[in-house]
């Protein structure tokens, strides 16, 4: 394959090229500046050489006398030599020349027409005579009573005007070539400085950079978010956008960081290197950044983006199995227990004794109330509800359902995600807030006029919130617990405001009758949506 032209060599051949076109330009319209410059200047001689002539009394006078030639031909010669013209050639109305260059010519016909004569005026233009082609003036030659009895004309040869012309001419053109020298060492030098800004890299392997640079920023699957110095955004990738909850492709460049993120990032700018929870809409990313240095020098920041939401959907679900695997385990020894005890006493022949050990082991152990029969009949909802009452039991909080919740499954898979994360955070919240204590959980699910309602409500007996901290407590960072390590809570009320109100619906706190807080969660459900 033939190899491409080096960069260096193209700028220097682009460059020359324009220059030589501006160059070649400019002198082409100088010279022709010139060209007509000189001949206004020689027509302004011709004319005032002709009217001189023709306006001298004695040239008018001597057209009476019996040879003009004899006293016209010596003063046309003097003005001639002195004006530096070709010729100065005075002929009467009928052309017959009195005087001329060539004496010999004299008393002969002009060779061209008599135009001035003719017409009485002043007649320029470029014709062939005896001495060759010339540019030419002739103007009329006027008695003492006005009428016209002659004309003068003064011309000079063409090629001397070229010969003029020309004696300037090189001095603009040698000018011009120099210009056009330093130009191309101006262009060779250029090039190389250019070349030497971006590496020495030529483009094919620039556009093999940005190609491969293209794949692997958005390959990744971590969001990646560039910035100026002035926490602008400069480029995101396709991770970036969806954490952020933008469409693919959209254009956020020049935008602030702060107008896409809901906490501010400044401690990780001044720490590079930290880690820190923020929140874009309704998902919770872990955020951190690194400086960009090359050749130590500092040339912007990139902010890298993971999705704890996704991370805690998992841990949220291994958790949910965990705990059904520890109450299944629970349960198996709280029956076989019973089986023995059963034994013990038929073996002892205390048969009501036994019976009533069956009435009480009949509710079913830990799962009987989560059962369909309880009116829960959304199972991811139940299986979280299971793995949180495992969980508040390893703790030491006792986790109640209410008696009478009712809760049908999600008219789209979407809804059970989103009473997932409202129930989760109001419970663990709860049972933060009230260790050793009791939480309870009411679920209601409700056919309004205006739609289908599930409303979420979790009491618990702890400390409660003041009523004049209920109005920001769902604000972003702000939270009635301690922030450990300066990491940043109140991610989860907001999680649940921002939901509900997607939604439609609302969050509110209250005071709860076991004397702590009431966390109030009211959800619509769209039912044209389709469950998948």
């Amino acid at each position: 394959m033939r190899r491409a032209m080096r960069l260096r060599t193209q700028l220097v051949l682009l460059q020359s090229a324009i220059m030589l076109v501006v160059i070649l330009g400019s002198g082409i319209a100088a010279a022709w500046l010139q060209e007509r410059s000189l001949r206004e200047a020689y027509l302004d001689r011709m004319i005032g050489v002709a009217y001189s002539v023709a306006q001298l009394p004695s040239v008018v006078e001597a057209f009476d006398d019996p040879d003009p030639s004899i006293v016209i031909q010596p003063i046309a010669e003097t003005v001639r030599e002195a004006s530096e013209v070709t010729y100065v050639v005075v002929s009467d109305v009928q052309g017959v020349r009195y005087s001329h260059p060539n004496a010999d010519r004299i008393g002969e016909l002009v060779s061209t027409p008599p135009d001035a004569a003719t017409s009485g005026e002043l007649f320029v233009d470029t014709q062939t005579g005896t001495l060759g082609t010339s540019w030419r003036a002739k103007v009329p030659v006027f008695s003492a009573d006005g009428t016209v009895i002659g004309q003068v004309s003064v011309g000079i040869l063409e090629s001397e005007l070229q010969s003029d012309w020309l004696g300037t001419v090189w001095i603009l053109g040698v000018c011009l070539a120099a210009a056009a020298i330093v130009g191309v060492v101006l262009a060779s030098w250029a090039a190389s400085l250019v070349r030497r800004r971006i590496y020495g890299v030529e483009p094919e392997e620039i556009k093999s950079m940005l190609e491969t640079r293209n794949a692997t920023l958005h390959g990744i699957g971590d969001g990646l978010v560039v910035l100026d110095e002035q926490g602008a955004i400069v480029l995101c990738n396709d991770a970036a956008l969806r954490l952020l909850g933008r469409e693919p492709g959209a254009d956020l460049a020049g935008t602030p960081v702060a107008e896409v993120l809901d906490a501010p990032i400044d401690p990780l700018l001044a720490d590079p290197g930290e880690q820190q929870l923020v929140l874009a809409g309704e998902r919770m990313l872990v955020a951190r950044v690194d400086r960009v240095v090359v050749d130590d020098r500092a040339v912007g920041t990139v902010l890298i983006l993971r999705d704890r939401t996704e991370l805690d959907a998992a841990l949220r679900d291994l958790a949910g199995a965990q705990g059904m695997t520890e109450t299944l385990r629970a349960q198996q020894h709280e029956f076989a227990n019973t089986l023995h005890t059963l034994g013990g006493l038929l073996e002892l022949g205390e048969t009501e004794a036994a019976m009533g050990v069956i009435g009480r082991a009949g509710a079913g152990g830990a799962l009987a109330s989560l059962e369909p029969a309880s009116g829960i009949l959304e199972l991811e909802v139940a299986a979280l509800l299971l793995a949180k009452r495992a969980q508040a039991r390893e703790q030491g909080v006792e986790l109640v359902v209410r008696p009478g919740s009712t809760l049908r499954q999600g008219a789209a898979a979407s809804d059970a995600g989103d009473w997932l994360t409202v129930l989760g955070n109001l419970v663990d919240n709860a049972m933060d807030a009230s260790p050793s204590g009791r939480v309870e959980v009411g679920l209601d699910d409700v056919d309004t006029d205006t739609g289908r309602v599930v409303t979420i409500v979790v009491d618990d007996d702890g400390p409660g919130v003041p009523v004049a901290r209920r109005a920001a407590i769902f604000d972003i960072d702000v939270s009635t617990k301690s922030h450990p390590a300066g990491l940043a809570r109140g991610y989860g009320l907001t999680l649940v405001r921002r939901v509900a109100e997607r939604l439609g619906g609302s969050a509110h706190v209250d005071d709860s009758p076991l004397g702590g807080a009431r966390f109030v969660a009211r959800l619509p459900v769209a039912e044209s949506r389709v469950r998948a």
